[in-house]
Parts: structure tokens; C-alpha cells; sequence
């Protein structure tokens, strides 16, 4: 990671007896980057480092890391660099939970931070090395190439896995708000990468022979309308129900991305259509047109008295917005009293932890995309947990989820867990936690110097500038 993590990525599984103790070795060729640790403290305490990342921050923040501990008896250090899991039970998963990108090795100092606290220090043990004296916040961030990094040997290339080799000195993030403003610096060579060009802008941009367009990133942005179940009137699953069956997506994903249609997509449930755990249960009910007079009767029918809703809409993230305002204006006409307060992104995520009800500074519903590996996968997916006080955002409670979800971790074989995820969507028609609404695929813009892009979410080692 950039900010002062080296991935574990795929681990060398030496033993695995019953399927219960899993012994490995992580593939880690950690230096002494981080000034408080010694060279000999790199051995000695990297199974700890391991133990307290798995443990503290991101066992607790993250689904497959919660799932992995909550299987887990007793990881143990066997010797200097080899781990050992005792698990309660066979998790076929565990290699995958621990090639997650979110899954780390830390400092023990950094490793035992709060879950739900910032790192206060960017110690910079991988490729690159933040550059603290150079942030301006909310506008530049400044990464070095770390010098002392030593990359794997052996491997092939592929998303966060395998050599990161840097060909580059340094790599500066610009935060611009105008997306006009971004497209021209793009189009005069005044920055080399543009990572998330407006759509709007994307046909002009794709005839300057000099811009290379891709979808790097396949696992696309799942537009959300999320739900705070704490208070009414999405204390209500039927409300809730409601409001899923006024949205077209169609309609959503037209005003993001109607400028190229071939990015769009609709009929999305839980995940991307066409991956492994996708499917078409209940997808007709996002489907248009919608007879919004009938709607707005079974709204009244579903026990809405016209309770305040307030509603979070960042106007600085183009594609939100959009999604917003759209899907705001069909809960007004459905007779919903509703308030928009257009935020910045930053006042939406702050404002969005708040469990107070709204005459007190809480919310009701707030809009966000969903992207990453949750796109395809019930396994790191933060929107689908419905545990309650420790789930995402809007805290939603439904043990039916929970149950499947936990038999999906455990499930034998893909064609089970593609069985669960078909119970799970029905499931989510039926209590939802939010409104998908459509999706798109999000393309990045270079310039056409830039070489070895690689697939995913940007990644800076191995991009050559030739």
C-alpha cells in the first residue's frame, strides 16, 4: 500500500491438516523501512505485525477479515516467519482473505490502532513513500519512489499481486474539483492521468489521439441509494420496499452516463451482472416504466406519515449527484417530504455516522457508489452485512441475511455459494438496505505515453512513461 503496508498476497501454504491448521509462510521481503523498527525486529516481529493486523483493524472493519477471526482458534508464530491458523472449523477461504488488499502488515504500534480511527502515521514500507511535507489537504498528496524497496523477484504482475517494479520518481495527486477544468489539463499534457474523467466529457476526450480511454476497473460503480433503518420512516421495511419499486435504473443510469450508453448497465441486484455470484432473481422490480400514482397510494398503504426524510447529496462527485437528484425527485413525487442538502463529499461521510435522528443533525438517506470487490462478491461486500449496530451506514438488522451470508463463507463449492447468492437477493427484495441504481463502468483517462496501466483500481509500479 502506499501509505505504509506491504500486501501479503498469496500466502505459501506449507501444511494443511483436516483442513483445520494451515501453516505458511506470507511471501514478505520487508527491509528495515520503518525507522522504529530494527532489521532483526523485521523477523521477529512480523508474525505479531500479522496477528494484531488481523485481529485489530482489519478484522474489525472488514467482512472477510471478521469472517476469517471469528473461524479462528489461535494464529500462532511457529518460527521467525511462519504462521500457523487453528480454525473451529474448514474455511475454504482462507487464502482469499488473506490476498485481499485490505488485509496488511503493519507495525505493531500501527496494527493496534482503533478500528475506527485514522492512522496517524504514514510510514511508507512499499513501493512508494508518502511525502508528508508536501500534502496540502484537500488539494495535493506527494509520493517518492522508496528507494530502499525491494521487489519480488519472481511473479507475474497482476492487480495488487506479484512484483512491483516503480519506473517512476514520483507521483503527485492533484484534486480538482472542475471537471472542465481537469479535461483541459489533461488535453494540454499539464497532468499525465485523469483517474475518473466525467462521462459527459468522456466523448470529447475520446477523439484527442493523444488520450488512451479504458475501463480498467471491472468492477464497475453500483449507484446506491442507502437507507438509515434507526429512525422512520425507513425504520420500515415495507416504506423501504416502497421506494425500491418507484426506481427505474434505466432512467439513474441515463443521467449518469447517458453521454455514452455503452457504460451503463441495469438490471443489477447485489452484484455486477454477468460475474460468478450474480443473479436475476427479482431484477424485474428495477425495471421501468413506473406507474408513480399507484406507488405513491402503496406508500401511504406501507404506513408512511409523512415523517421528515432528510437526504445527503454530494455535488461534488458528478456521478452521485446525478444519481441523487434523480432519485430524489421520484421520492417527492411519490409524496415523500423530503429535504435535499447538497454537501461535499467529506460533509456526506462525516454527517453519514451520525445515529442521531434528523431534528438533531441525522440523516435518512445518503447516495454513494458502490464499487470494489463487494461488486462481485457477497465476501467483502460492506452493504449487504445486516448485524445491526456494527453494520455499515444506516445500520440495517436482518438475521435471514446474516445466516446466508455465513453459510456462504462455508459453502463446499461455487455452485453453492452461486445458490446462496440467489437466496440472498431474494432475501434483499424483500428487507432491503438500500436501492441499487444501475451501475456504471467507470473509464480513466491517460495520456498516451503512459505504458503498463494495469487492470484495477491505479496503481502506480509498473507504469512506464516512454
Amino acid at each position: 500500500m502506499l501509505t505504509g503496508a506491504t500486501m501479503l498476497a498469496a500466502p505459501q501454504i506449507l501444511r494443511a491438516e483436516a483442513q483445520k491448521t494451515i501453516t505458511f509462510v506470507p511471501h514478505a521481503d520487508l527491509a528495515s523501512l520503518d525507522p522504529v523498527w530494527t532489521t532483526a525486529d523485521v523477523t521477529r516481529n512480523f508474525s505479531l505485525a500479522v496477528y494484531d493486523t488481523l485481529y485489530g483493524y482489519g478484522a474489525k472493519r472488514y467482512p472477510m477479515g471478521q469472517a476469517l477471526m471469528a473461524r479462528t482458534d489461535e494464529l500462532s508464530a511457529v518460527s521467525d516467519k511462519t504462521m500457523r491458523f487453528r480454525l473451529k472449523r474448514p474455511f475454504p477461504l482462507l487464502p482469499e482473505a488473506l490476498a485481499e488488499p485490505y488485509c496488511s502488515i503493519m507495525p505493531e504500534r500501527l496494527a493496534k490502532t482503533d478500528a475506527f480511527e485514522q492512522i496517524k502515521e504514514a510510514v511508507g514500507s512499499g513501493p512508494f513513500k508518502f511525502v508528508a511535507a508536501e500534502r496540502i489537504p484537500g488539494q495535493r498528496v506527494v509520493f517518492d519512489k522508496n528507494p530502499d524497496y525491494i521487489p519480488r523477484v519472481s511473479g507475474k504482475p497482476s492487480f495488487s499481486a506479484g512484483p512491483k517494479v516503480v519506473h517512476v520518481d514520483r507521483v503527485v495527486w492533484n484534486f480538482v474539483q472542475d471537471p472542465s477544468t481537469a479535461s483541459a489539463a489533461l488535453t494540454q499534457g499539464e497532468v499525465d492521468w485523469w483517474e475518473n474523467p466525467t462521462i459527459d466529457l468522456v466523448p470529447q476526450l475520446g477523439r484527442n489521439k493523444d488520450v488512451v480511454l479504458a475501463v480498467k476497473d471491472r468492477t464497475g460503480r453500483i449507484g446506491c441509494l442507502r437507507f438509515n433503518q434507526l429512525f422512520p420512516p425507513f425504520d420500515n421495511a415495507a416504506v423501504r420496499r416502497v421506494v425500491l419499486s418507484a426506481i427505474d435504473q434505466k432512467e439513474v443510469m441515463t443521467a449518469v452516463g447517458g453521454a455514452e450508453p455503452s457504460l451503463i448497465r441495469t438490471d443489477v441486484g447485489l452484484f455486477v451482472p454477468g460475474t460468478a455470484m450474480a443473479s436475476d432473481v427479482g431484477v424485474e422490480i428495477t425495471r421501468g416504466p413506473k406507474d408513480l400514482r399507484k406507488i405513491a397510494k402503496d406508500l401511504a398503504g406501507a404506513g408512511y406519515h409523512g415523517e421528515r426524510a432528510v437526504i445527503l447529496a454530494a455535488s461534488t462527485i458528478p456521478s452521485i449527484f446525478a444519481e441523487a437528484q434523480v432519485a430524489t425527485d421520484v421520492l417527492q413525487r411519490i409524496g415523500m417530504n423530503v429535504e435535499m442538502q447538497i454537501l461535499e463529499w467529506g460533509s456526506v461521510v462525516a454527517r453519514r455516522a451520525s445515529r442521531a435522528p434528523v431534528d438533531k443533525g441525522g440523516w435518512s438517506v445518503f447516495y454513494t457508489n458502490l464499487g470494489g470487490m463487494g461488486n462481485i462478491s457477497p465476501g467483502p461486500n460492506i452493504a449487504i452485512r445486516a448485524s445491526g449496530a456494527d453494520s455499515w451506514f444506516g445500520w440495517p438488522n436482518d438475521p435471514k441475511m446474516e445466516v446466508l451470508r455465513e453459510a456462504w463463507f462455508d459453502a463446499s463449492d461455487i455452485e453453492a455459494q452461486q445458490q446462496i447468492c440467489r437466496e440472498m437477493q431474494e432475501e434483499f427484495w424483500q428487507n432491503p438496505s438500500y436501492v441499487p441504481l444501475g451501475m456504471h463502468d467507470q473509464p480513466t483517462a491517460f495520456r498516451s505515453y503512459l505504458q503498463d496501466v494495469r487492470d484495477g483500481w491505479p496503481q502506480f509500479y509498473g507504469v512506464r512513461r516512454v
